[in-house]
């Protein structure tokens, strides 16, 4: 089990990053907050998960082990994937996302791309009770540290737009959302914040 990566960052993009680890590129999927603490050229640290299938070794970063820990917690339940985990940490926080199972608001779990009605009823059923109590006054990401160099004029789209769809969501949804995004965005600088900004939108919709 690797539970945790550090090493230069050699390359970042909306949903993953590349960790130089003593000479070996390691690519990691990330939370967004996990991204938003990872600068290109800059030493960073992430929690890791490894996923194992018969035809691929997938490695999952989070900011800290309570991403990491829910990250895996969630996947007990019936029909959940690394993906969808993934997706559920994208839109939700740690806390908020405990908020939601211990409340049982399925319409916040539905939020999250490939979560149906039914799905969020089976993940409240299976996991009320299993996961720690939200803090109070959590429900937000944590904030980024200072951005990255600006990107040329739009070039981080299609790293949003990938991103979301990585995270489940269609590709018309991402670039109606990208476009939204687009329109308001004062700072394209930091893909990760765009990439935050996006989800909202779409966890609204």
């Amino acid at each position: 089990m690797i539970a945790f990566l550090t090493g230069r960052v050699a390359a970042r993009g909306a949903g993953s990053a590349v960790i130089d680890v003593g000479g070996v590129g390691m690519t990691v999927q990330c939370t967004p907050s996990a991204l938003s603490r990872l600068h290109v050229g800059e030493e960073g640290t992430v929690a890791t998960s490894l996923v194992v299938r018969e035809e691929s070794l997938t490695l999952f970063g989070f900011a800290d082990d309570d991403e990491k820990n829910l990250f895996e917690q969630v996947q007990t339940a019936s029909g959940i994937g690394p993906r969808i985990a993934l997706a559920m940490l994208a839109v939700h926080s740690p806390d908020s996302l405990r908020q939601a199972v211990a409340t049982e608001d399925t319409a916040a779990l539905t939020r999250v791309p490939g979560i149906g009605k039914k799905g969020a009823q089976r993940i409240v059923l299976e996991l009320r009770g299993k996961l720690d109590a939200p803090a109070l006054n959590e429900g937000t990401l944590p904030p980024a540290d200072a951005p990255d160099s600006a990107q040329p004029n739009g070039a981080w789209r299609g790293q949003v737009v990938s991103g979301l769809v990585n995270l489940g969501w269609s590709a018309k949804d991402a670039e109606a959302a990208a476009s939204s995004v687009a329109a308001e965005a004062e700072d394209t600088s930091d893909v990760t914040v765009l990439l935050r900004s996006a989800l909202r939108r779409l966890s609204r919709a």
